[in-house]
């Protein structure tokens, strides 16, 4: 679900639902909120992951919300 944000703001449009990881023939898929859809070899998957682990734990230490 979309948060309700000021439009004019940068956290407009922020989802608090988490994406969905799958792996098929060697690829893997990320479904997420609003239909997004992506297809990454193992190696752009894994440095996602690590770029978003960095990432939230930043924006928690910024006071983010859950």
């Amino acid at each position: 679900m979309t948060r309700p944000r000021n439009p004019g703001s940068a956290c407009h449009g922020v989802h608090d639902e988490a994406g969905v990881a799958t792996a098929e023939c060697g690829i893997v898929m990320l479904d997420g909120p609003n239909g997004v859809a992506v297809a990454m070899t193992p190696a752009a998957a894994r440095a996602t992951g690590e770029g978003l682990v960095a990432a939230a734990h930043r924006a928690e230490v910024q006071g983010g919300v859950d």
